[in-house]
């Protein structure tokens, strides 16, 4: 069936999807990693891809910013779609001074100031946590490739522009190590379904030193990260 998001049908997704934000980085990883391709979503431009690499399905699509976003296209592909493995693959600002642009984190827990967990009622606060199969197989990858990565815990930041802006301390203060927006929404959503999700990012900028990467490098230029989550297929 379709949905109102994705007028994709069962079977069209490969139960190991990568989820970047940009919808534009899919359409990038679908013409330049996978083969023999087909376009099963364009609705509201949040293009998504099936192909396979290395001979194994796999399927790609965007899933925009923030945690009601991917919330939303996850429980689609869990629900759905019958998705086993969600691959985020994204960009963060980097909390800790020793991260470099194009460092590449594997997200082990995500923290937040989302109140996203609210609708499961639990009489306490709820660690939002990867999957330790595919982190375990992601780190593997990297290390068999000479690819550095650093795991640890992340920020899935409801905010983009804070009104406080040193806020970011308190978060690095207690050793995390990044923020973006995505992560938490995706661990709860594979948490309660009983399904396999992974954060990878790439520091695009770094709030410690201001530094930067384009919107085009974010778009083309993260290729690491993706030989890593294309691996897990």
């Amino acid at each position: 069936m379709t949905t109102a998001h994705n007028k994709a049908i069962k079977g069209d997704i490969a139960e190991t999807i990568l989820l970047p934000g940009d919808p534009l980085r899919a359409k990038f990883i679908a013409e330049n990693f996978l083969e023999n391709v087909t376009q099963f979503n364009a609705i509201r431009n949040m293009f998504g891809y099936t192909g396979t690499y290395n001979g194994k399905k796999v399927s790609v699509m965007g899933t925009g910013m923030g945690c009601a976003s991917i919330g939303i296209y996850s429980y689609e592909l869990i629900h759905f779609y019958g998705v086993k493995n969600l691959i985020r693959i994204g960009s963060c600002g980097a909390f800790d001074p020793k991260l470099n642009l194009y460092d590449i984190i594997l997200g082990i827990g995500s923290s937040t100031d989302s109140n996203y967990a609210h609708q499961y009622e639990l009489p306490g606060t709820f660690s939002a946590t990867a999957s330790f199969e595919l982190l375990s197989k992601a780190k593997q990858i990297a290390d068999d490739s000479n690819i550095k990565t650093t795991v640890g815990n992340i920020l899935s930041s409801d905010i983009f522009y804070n009104a406080n802006p040193d806020s970011w301390k308190k978060w690095a203060k207690m050793g995390v190590l990044a923020a973006e927006m995505e992560s938490f929404a995706l661990y709860c959503n594979a948490a309660v379904a009983g399904v396999n999700a992974l954060t990878i990012l790439t520091v695009s900028d770094s709030i410690v030193n201001q530094q930067e990467t384009t919107a085009e490098e974010r778009e083309k230029a993260f290729t690491n990260m993706m030989k890593i989550a294309l691996g897990l297929a």
